[in-house]
């Protein structure tokens, strides 16, 4: 399939450079571009398919059947739902859609898009199939049903995508204080936790908060890391079409650093090479890889946890 699509694009495209006279070279390098495209957008369906899936088994075979809620705007949902016996699946849909809206100025528009997609199959998916009842011990159903809520979330971001808009409005309300992202997150979920414990019981919303736990935790590990923030350092012989691609397409700053390859013999001349270095936030790694393969697939990339950042283009403009 993917030989049949190298061939179309440039079929289409020779059509193109005979008449603005593109050579060959182009053809081919804009052909392999589309199909890198094409390759990350099936990862990011996989990945954001099997979230949804993995999120409605920790919602519906654990959470719903036994009152527990969680945090987030998927724990304002459950606790809406238990109050009003409104579906759960409509709710769901409803109060994350001014969250996402936010999305499109704070993350990018195809971002936005997915997340509400992703949204959307979910509810169709809880409403719609059927799960098993696997436990009625308190103590399963906050540690799996959390477990598994987490995994399809962190699962969701890894496809550049999210199934709750609370880091939305937590990276919106960044870039408008003092307060980080993680900060923003925590006073978000204790409001949950204590209206919880005020309406229903002080039990209940204990049980909320280990299952908001086990969920965060599972996200953390699928995602790699706590932070929010990656420093990511590329090393490649084509670095100023990365700087360019970073930039322009991504509307994110870099910094480059003048260095040299290191592996040689004693005596021999280094070769000198630009390392590009930027920041950007988990839910924006997925989309700068994707720029960093159309570029050069054999570039060396590497990444480290950043806690946080202030200043810089990083809060100042969105990922297009």
């Amino acid at each position: 399939m993917l030989t049949y699509l190298r061939k179309y694009f440039l079929t289409q495209f020779g059509k193109r450079t005979h008449e603005t006279q593109y050579n060959l070279l182009q053809a081919q390098e804009w052909a392999r571009r589309k199909e890198v495209e094409f390759l990350h957008f099936i990862r990011d369906v996989f990945f954001i398919i099997l979230g949804v899936f993995s999120a409605a088994l920790g919602l519906k075979g654990f959470l719903l059947p036994n009152a527990f809620i969680d945090g987030g705007v998927t724990g304002i949902s459950l606790i809406v739902t238990e109050l009003t016996q409104y579906p759960f699946s409509i709710l769901l849909v409803s109060i994350n859609i001014p969250f996402l809206l936010l999305g499109f100025n704070t993350i990018g528009r195809t971002f936005a898009l997915k997340s509400i997609i992703a949204i959307m199959v979910l509810a169709i998916v809880v409403h719609v199939m059927p799960f098993p009842f696997i436990t009625d011990d308190k103590l399963l159903i906050a540690l799996f049903g959390g477990f598994f809520l987490g995994l399809g979330i962190g699962l969701a971001i890894r496809g550049g995508s999210v199934i709750d808009g609370t880091e939305v409005l937590a990276i919106y309300i960044s870039k408008k204080t003092s307060l980080t992202i993680g900060d923003i997150i925590l006073i978000f979920n204790v409001v949950i936790f204590s209206f919880a414990a005020y309406v229903f019981t002080l039990e209940i919303a204990m049980y909320a908060i280990l299952t908001y736990l086990a969920a965060a935790k599972t996200v953390d590990f699928v995602v790699s890391g706590v932070e929010e923030y990656i420093g990511v350092t590329i090393i490649s012989e084509k670095s100023e079409e990365i700087r360019l691609a970073i930039i322009e397409n991504l509307g994110r700053g870099c910094t480059l650093y003048n260095g040299k390859k290191g592996f040689g013999k004693r005596g021999e001349t280094l070769k000198e090479t630009d390392i590009v270095y930027t920041l950007v936030t988990r839910l924006e790694l997925s989309k700068l890889q994707t720029e960093i393969d159309k570029v050069d697939t054999d570039a060396f990339i590497v990444m480290q946890s950043i806690k946080d950042a202030k200043g810089g283009m990083i809060k100042k403009r969105p990922l297009k």
